[in-house]
């Protein structure tokens, strides 16, 4: 029985659900030599929303941040979380945008893709793989997990083929929201692999206090990797601890050995991180809490989202902005929450708290309603589709959304050439998805900028340099109207 592999996500999804995504490269190239000598199956390093808050909050270059750390972590794969066709922003994106962004990714020294639909719907992955299989690198096809009356073991399984015929070199069972419970995971990693010879890996998170139960289940059924974090940024809304994972495993024929004392030695570290970024860390973000079991929001969605009610000043109406998430998700077609679907849908909660329900419908609830993000796993409901044809004035779609996108990368880049900034494919992708930010990062920079805050003291194996960073905050606007703050991607 071959040891069990864990991948570690401290420098993507690990402070991206416990601190708002807004870990500097500065304050992570001190802790990659420990990181890298440790022997995990993967560092994820990449995707998600910290592409978004490289530009938006912190003044970097997304491609910089990924040269750097591939540098520092020579011997471990390094991994990313792709959203498909929505690349990671919300929106659906021409196939030639896809393509040119993985290509990018992959130059950049990107190896493992873990490629996700937020509906599940596969129409939507199959662009994505088929580049990064061209381009020579790993293609994970994931399942996002879920549950609603649409949402059953044997249908979440069959998804599982459809990602063996598309080629995949590995499936994730993605369990963005921590809802996973233990029988269930066992039967579902048992009936994959029971069916399929791939790797299978699983992701949970420690939201609802099920997923290092559920990963010591997925284990015991044949589960080859699992994602765990380093504390402070683990447990809770992150990964489960990778040396309470480990402890948690002693005596299990499939027991790892990850060196405690080294990761006892970045603990210390990002405690120091933790302490230059408390002020986007939540204490709820700390706790286990059942009730993510019903409004099945994602632990990344949640480190973002009660900061941002508090800048809306709503932070008193959390609880009925919770409880009207399940109605928006059934009216949905009960779409899974992960990103851009659980930002859609904590959008549209709040906005149906503060206006009344569906008096004020934000853009992307449209398109989902009209069936622009692929297809629902359910129904959507009659009334709220037939407001959305009426506000947009177009019918619902019903083939592949992106076979109606029109290629954009030769317009990009003449867009780019216009505003007088560097052509090339990295920019092209990153304009395409974030045109002011990018531009934005361009623009001098005034000669007094505030300084960078001090990495904390870097761990003894490690002699890396950090470099500068700076952030900042922005406003949402939701069908003309402004208010104080946006809601990030997260996943």
């Amino acid at each position: 029985m071959k040891p069990i592999v864990f991948n570690n996500t401290v420098l993507r999804d690990g402070h991206q659900s416990l601190a708002a995504t807004r870990m500097t490269t500065a304050q992570m190239l001190p802790a990659t030599g420990p990181l890298d000598g440790l022997g995990f199956g993967a560092l994820e390093t990449w995707g998600g929303a910290t592409i978004d808050s490289c530009l938006r909050f912190l003044n970097e270059n997304p491609f910089d941040r990924l040269d750097q750390l591939k540098a520092a972590t020579p011997r471990t794969p390094h991994m990313m979380l792709l959203r498909g066709q929505n690349i990671v922003q919300y929106t659906s994106f021409p196939d030639d945008v896809v393509e040119a962004f993985i290509r990018c990714a992959a130059k950049h020294g990107m190896d493992k893709f873990r490629i996700f639909d937020a509906l599940n719907d596969a129409r939507n992955l199959r662009t994505a793989v088929r580049t990064v299989k061209a381009a020579g690198k790993h293609a994970q096809g994931v399942i996002c997990y879920t549950t609603s009356p649409v949402h059953t073991p044997e249908k979440l399984a069959a998804l599982a083929d459809e990602l063996v015929e598309m080629e995949c070199d590995s499936i994730c069972i993605k369990d963005m929201a921590g809802l996973l419970t233990p029988r269930i995971t066992h039967d579902l990693v048992k009936t994959i692999k029971a069916r399929h010879a791939l790797p299978v890996v699983v992701h949970s998170h420690e939201t609802a206090g099920l997923a290092l139960a559920s990963y010591l289940a997925a284990i015991d059924a044949g589960a080859d990797i699992v994602d765990t974090s380093i504390t402070p940024f683990a447990n809770g809304t992150g990964q489960p601890d990778t040396v309470r994972m480990q402890a948690a495993m002693l005596g299990h024929p499939r027991a790892p050995h990850y060196d405690t004392k080294v990761l006892l030695e970045l603990r210390k570290y990002f405690e120091g991180v933790a302490k230059e970024l408390a002020k986007f860390m939540s204490p709820a973000n700390d706790r286990v809490d059942s009730d993510a079991l019903s409004y099945q929001v994602p632990g990344g969605m949640l480190s973002n989202f009660r900061t941002q009610l508090v800048e809306m000043k709503m932070a008193d109406r959390f609880n009925d902005v919770m409880a009207e998430v399940p109605v928006v998700r059934e009216a949905l077609g009960w779409i899974p929450l992960v990103t851009p679907t659980s930002q859609i849908v904590g959008t549209q909660a709040m906005l149906n708290v503060k206006f009344g329900r569906w008096k004020n419908l934000a853009q992307a609830t449209i398109d989902v309603a009209l069936g622009k993000y692929g297809r629902p796993p359910g129904t959507v409901n009659a009334e709220l589709q037939a407001l959305a044809c009426k506000q947009s004035k177009q019918e619902p779609v019903t083939g592949r959304p992106a076979d109606l996108l029109e290629p954009r990368m030769p317009k990009l880049r003449e867009e780019l050439a216009a505003k007088g900034l560097p052509v090339s494919d990295e920019n092209a992708v990153l304009y395409a998805m974030f045109p002011r930010e990018t531009e934005a990062y361009y623009k001098p920079k005034p000669a007094a900028a505030a300084p960078a805050p001090k990495a904390a003291a870097a761990p003894a194996h490690n002699n890396s340099s950090p470099v500068p960073g700076r952030a900042s905050r922005y406003v949402l606007t939701v069908n003309a109207r402004r208010y104080e703050t946006t809601v990030e991607e997260m996943n």
